[in-house]
């Protein structure tokens, strides 16, 4: 574990951060409008250092348009991955996922509700969504988890999921009820309520950053906590962690990040299933190396999906969520294939 851990932090590591610079700058560079790299480049270099953007630079494109997406893509899937490989450390449950477990759904939920009754908060543009999208986050995780003790109290793989799909479907019915009855207004969120990243800017952009910075330190935080969990809760008890005390603050955390995601970006699914998965392949079952390297993952994973929604049917724009469903769909049936294999 020990070289695990230490290919990660330099040699790894370094890898991830060139390939998460190469794919922004990619997705940055390509779109309805191709951009030369020189000219991004420059762009970014001169606005770095306050000089001015020489004429013929396609400045408003790169600086206001596509460098908040792509940033917007960066942080949520980073944030959205980082939340799977908690979850799926937490829960011991490989399948574990803002997604199969209904959280994303009941996140937006809470928004749509948010959108129609024009829930808001005082000097705050999307604060009212925010709010609701994270609040229903929670509560529908505390929701299917008592449901999943209920009905089985060693909490199965098959039970959670289960729940979590049936809770999903229930979510998305009444979506579709509010839209149905609402105005034209929430009419128009059909393509947010399946992930979209065009009109992000640079507010979202900083409350993302400020989400994944304080909430995603949180979680690395307890990377030692997770580790123990891999052993059984009453294992980790046994060797003084706070059992409950983590438990809660994870999974408090988890519905914030989801929450922001979801108000600013719409519903992305698979994202935190499929990623850990992926890296852990990289950086083997340590919380403290799986952790980052599903951030890193997640990042470039989320801008490549932006990338193909953006340009495969060019200039049609698909929703971001049915280029990630496709690729979690199938990853989904092979990693549930395994689970049950390996029993």
């Amino acid at each position: 574990m020990k070289a695990v851990s230490k290919r990660f932090s330099w040699q790894t590591g370094l890898l991830f951060v060139l390939a998460l610079l190469a794919a922004m700058l990619l997705c940055i560079c390509t779109g309805s409008v191709s951009i030369p790299l020189s000219d991004t480049l420059t762009a970014l270099w001169n606005t770095l250092w306050g000089m001015e953007v020489p004429a013929g630079i396609a400045k408003n494109i790169i600086l206001n348009v596509r460098l908040p997406r792509v940033t917007c893509a960066a942080l949520s899937g980073a944030a959205l991955s980082l939340c799977g490989a908690a979850m799926q450390g937490l829960l011991r449950n490989p399948l574990a996922d803002g997604s199969t477990l209904g959280v994303s759904s009941g996140a937006s939920l809470g928004a749509v509700i948010a959108l129609a009754f024009g829930i808001t908060l005082p000097g705050s543009e999307i604060g009212g969504v925010m709010l609701m999208a994270m609040g229903f986050a929670f509560l529908s995780l505390l929701l299917i988890l008592s449901l999943a003790y209920v009905l089985d109290r060693s909490l199965s793989t098959n039970s959670i999921i289960l729940i979590g799909v049936i809770f999903s479907m229930f979510a998305s019915s009444v979506i579709n009820l509010i839209i149905s009855f609402a105005s034209e207004q929430v009419r128009s969120i059909a393509f947010w309520t399946m992930g979209s990243l065009s009109g992000t800017n640079g507010k979202h952009v900083r409350i993302l950053a400020a989400a994944v910075l304080v909430c995603g330190g949180l979680i690395l935080r307890y990377a030692r906590e997770l580790n123990a969990f891999a052993i059984g809760e009453d294992n980790a008890r046994h060797i003084g962690v706070n059992v409950k005390r983590v438990k809660l603050t994870i999974l408090v955390t988890v519905s914030v990040l989801i929450g922001v995601c979801v108000s600013i970006c719409g519903t992305i699914g698979f994202v935190g299933l499929v990623v850990p998965h992926m890296a852990r392949m990289v950086a083997g079952p340590n919380h403290r190396s799986l952790l980052p390297c599903s951030m890193f993952a997640g990042a470039i994973f989320l801008l490549l999906a932006d990338l193909v929604a953006r340009t495969l049917l060019s200039p049609i724009e698909l929703s971001i969520g049915v280029v990630t469903s496709l690729v979690g769909a199938v990853a989904f049936v092979i990693i549930f294939y395994r689970t049950r294999k390996a029993r």
